[in-house]
């Protein structure tokens, strides 16, 4: 049986967690990891997930900002979280899973929105986005991704010229620079990680999954970025069979700006 991985920037996880049981009800994917959970471990809401079939939690939490989380049906091997850039910020999760095809390591990023102002010296925020990506990209090599990989998240950067509604407008606003686009793109080789949404839905398509609040018919203006990501190394990218935008999730009453991302994967846990 093929596993699928979702990826979800919930914008909070308590005021939406019926959005989570509406996407499992439609989708149900074997793994859910998701972005800004905005809570404390110990006041997420476990026992409403375990109830629909998300056994086993990975929390990385935090109080009013950021957060992440892996829900899964499938056990896990380990479970780890790695700091950046000193602030302690609760911004990344990895589960390693056994399955048919070997263990696969799932690294669930939220990586800085950067603020509104595109330069370092005069954005703390946008300083730190960088000095994130530069982290990720020191950790993250080869030497560290030599086996099956997955990283999902929010990664806060829309990196083709059709990851955007208006390439030329977008070039000085943040998530869109060329700087960004280069700190992600330096990542990305760094791994070798490949862009698994981009294999199975080419650059030549507009691709957007997520959408701003300030638009009030969103969908017809359809003025979206593509934020979040799935990518995985070369030892399992050709693995990955199926990937979808589920773009319905924005349209529901009070969503977050974030639709999910589902990667369909050839391989059962084992």
């Amino acid at each position: 049986m093929p596993i699928t991985i979702a990826t979800w920037n919930i914008n909070s996880i308590r005021p939406r967690l019926h959005h989570v049981e509406q996407f499992d009800s439609d989708r149900a994917p074997d793994i859910l990891c998701l972005q800004e959970i905005k809570v404390v471990n110990d006041q997420f809401p476990s026992a409403a997930l375990k109830k629909m079939g998300y056994e086993h939690l990975a929390i990385n939490g935090q109080k009013s900002y950021h957060g992440v989380a892996i829900l899964s049906r499938i056990p896990f091997a380990s479970v780890e979280t790695r700091g950046f850039c000193e602030k302690g910020d609760a911004r990344h999760v990895a589960v390693t899973i056994d399955t048919d095809v070997g263990p696969i390591r799932i690294h669930n990023f939220y990586v800085p929105a950067g603020g509104d102002i595109p330069d370092p010296d005069e954005n703390d925020k946008f300083r730190h986005k960088m000095d994130f990506l530069t982290e990720m990209q020191e950790w993250l090599t080869g030497e560290e991704t030599t086996g099956a990989e997955i990283l999902v998240g929010d990664l806060n950067i829309a990196p083709h010229e059709n990851d955007v509604w208006n390439h030329k407008q977008l070039l000085k606003v943040v998530s869109h620079t060329p700087g960004e686009v280069d700190a992600l793109n330096a990542v990305q080789a760094a791994g070798p990680w490949q862009d698994v949404v981009r294999n199975h839905i080419p650059v030549e398509h507009r691709l957007f999954s997520w959408w701003s609040y300030r638009s009030k018919d969103w969908s017809n203006a359809d003025k979206g970025r593509r934020l979040d990501h799935i990518w995985a190394t070369d030892a399992i990218a050709d693995k990955v069979e199926q990937v979808e935008v589920y773009r319905a999730a924005r349209g529901w009453e009070k969503p977050s700006d974030h639709a999910p991302i589902l990667a369909k994967l050839n391989a059962s846990p084992k």
